[in-house]
């Protein structure tokens, strides 16, 4: 029997911002994989990098496993993956060269190698998986075991031959997502999981994919892995998922990990049945969009199912610069959605990017007022990331320079000439969420005035908020005025 060695390329400990933060999920993608290759008979084991401190925690693996295949298979659900930050990276090619040396056939996938696989075929894998990868994968090991070396008929494949690197036609993606297995979640150690969220925030989350792909075009938005289709697993397929996780690992929230969550017409009403059908009580955040979260069935049905937290893509508070994205949404669509989900008891959340070629000094302040009057539950800051296969990407690579990804994810530099240098986008982050606290802290007091109760803990924490606050946003502000004006 073939034994499969499978891992990916996050290691938690490299991206200090989200080490602090203690949100970890387990690898959904690759357990995803390992699950289908088990149920073809093969022998499969996972090594997960999310708590470990080097690469070279690896080689005790491959001692004891002595594994046929290593499978580097990233979780192309969890955001920070796409990002592909070179801090991964080094990771990845440092497992791939030792894998190598072991003697075992090296396989990867992830959204790095599928834009950049000539450098991981350098660095000593033997294939990378190009696009959406358990059909490529399963066909490819089955190929191998047969003997068979012709690889030009397998779909979605890059590989050398005579030296150099070749790639295969692209792969169709999957549009049945039932039939495949569902993750090999008894490979994880949840525990462990468990004990970091609990930690740090006092409950536990585990994470769920109901869909792949994202119809919508943004144009500075990557998709490397599923492509701009868009295809659901069934609400009863998610249902069972969900009812054998809390059974098996008592979670207390979820992270719907879709791009968009019940895009599909009827979707999120027909899951919200069944939810209550089975009697499952759970809590989930999703992320979707300011136009879809304007239709009141889809929010009433979310709310009926369990949401609790809906991130949007709000991105700007200047048209101009929606516009510019391609992002096909408005202003006046975010403020109408934040108001119609708390109507509905979910609490609305904000990514938002600043930087975008074109943007000036107007567009900037009109961003920071929306963020201020509408006031999401929480608050997520980027600026814009060229990456491949995107337009935005092809619209400034010709003013990249070698360095074309982050370290890690708190990174936040501007890659790319603009309005202002990279220290001034920096600064705005940390401004931004300065001004946010304060008016937060200050809307937070206004509601507890319009019912006054006896003092309390949280009265104290507020009043002590706001005046930590106003300062350290004053303060903030005017160092943000010296790099506007190249001080």
């Amino acid at each position: 029997m073939d034994k499969l060695l499978f891992s990916h390329s996050y290691f938690m400990r490299f991206d200090p911002k989200q080490w602090a933060t203690g949100q970890p999920y387990p690898p959904l993608a690759t357990i995803g994989a390992a699950a289908l290759m088990r149920e073809q008979g093969y022998k499969v084991s996972l090594f997960d990098t999310m708590f470990v401190e080097s690469p070279e925690s690896l080689a005790p693996h491959l001692e004891t496993k002595r594994p046929d295949f290593f499978i580097v298979y990233d979780d192309g659900f969890n955001y920070l993956t796409k990002m592909c930050l070179t801090n991964m990276r080094n990771a990845a090619f440092r497992m791939i060269q030792m894998a190598h040396q072991q003697g075992c056939i090296v396989i990867v996938s992830s959204s790095d190698s599928t834009d950049h696989y000539a450098s991981y075929l350098e660095k000593g894998a033997d294939f990378v998986l190009l696009g959406e990868g358990e059909e490529t994968l399963l066909q490819l090991v089955t190929a191998i075991r047969n003997g068979d070396d012709k690889f030009q008929g397998i779909s979605g494949l890059a590989f050398k031959q005579q030296g150099l690197p070749v790639q295969t036609a692209a792969r169709k993606v999957m549009k049945d997502l039932d039939h495949l297995p569902l993750p090999a979640w008894d490979l994880v150690d949840i525990e462990q999981y468990r004990r970091i969220w609990m930690e740090h925030h006092g409950y536990f989350s585990l994470n769920v994919s109901t869909t792949r792909g994202c119809p919508f075009k943004c144009n500075w938005c990557a998709k490397p892995i599923y492509g701009n289709r868009y295809n659901a697993r069934s609400p009863w397929h998610v249902v069972s998922e969900i009812r054998m996780l809390k059974e098996r690992y008592r979670f207390d929230h979820i992270w719907m990990c879709d791009d968009i969550f019940g895009l599909k017409p009827g979707w999120v009403n027909d899951f919200a049945d069944l939810v209550e059908k089975e009697g499952l009580r759970f809590k989930f955040k999703i992320q979707s969009r300011a136009d879809l979260l304007l239709q009141e069935n889809y929010v009433k049905a979310l709310a009926r199912a369990g949401c609790e937290n809906s991130w949007m893509g709000a991105e700007s508070g200047s048209q101009k610069i929606l516009d510019a994205m391609d992002k096909g949404t408005t202003v006046n669509q975010i403020g109408e959605a934040t108001r119609l989900l708390r109507e509905h008891g979910i609490r609305p959340s904000f990514f938002i990017q600043f930087g975008y070629p074109g943007e000036t000094k107007e567009d900037i302040a009109m961003t920071i007022k929306m963020i201020n009057h509408l006031l999401p539950d929480s608050l997520g800051i980027s600026v814009s990331y060229p990456l491949p296969g995107t337009v935005f990407y092809d619209r400034v690579k010709s003013e990249l320079s070698e360095k074309t990804n982050w370290t890690d994810s708190d990174e936040l530099k501007l890659m790319f000439r603009n309005t202002y240098p990279p220290a001034f986008y920096k600064q705005l982050h940390r401004y931004v969420h300065r001004s946010y606290g304060w008016h937060l802290a200050l809307r937070q007091i206004g509601q507890l005035l319009l019912r006054p109760a006896r003092l309390t803990k949280q009265n104290f924490r507020l009043a002590a908020s706001i005046i930590y606050q106003l300062p350290a946003a004053i303060i903030a502000r005017q160092k943000l005025k010296k790099l506007e004006h190249g001080n």
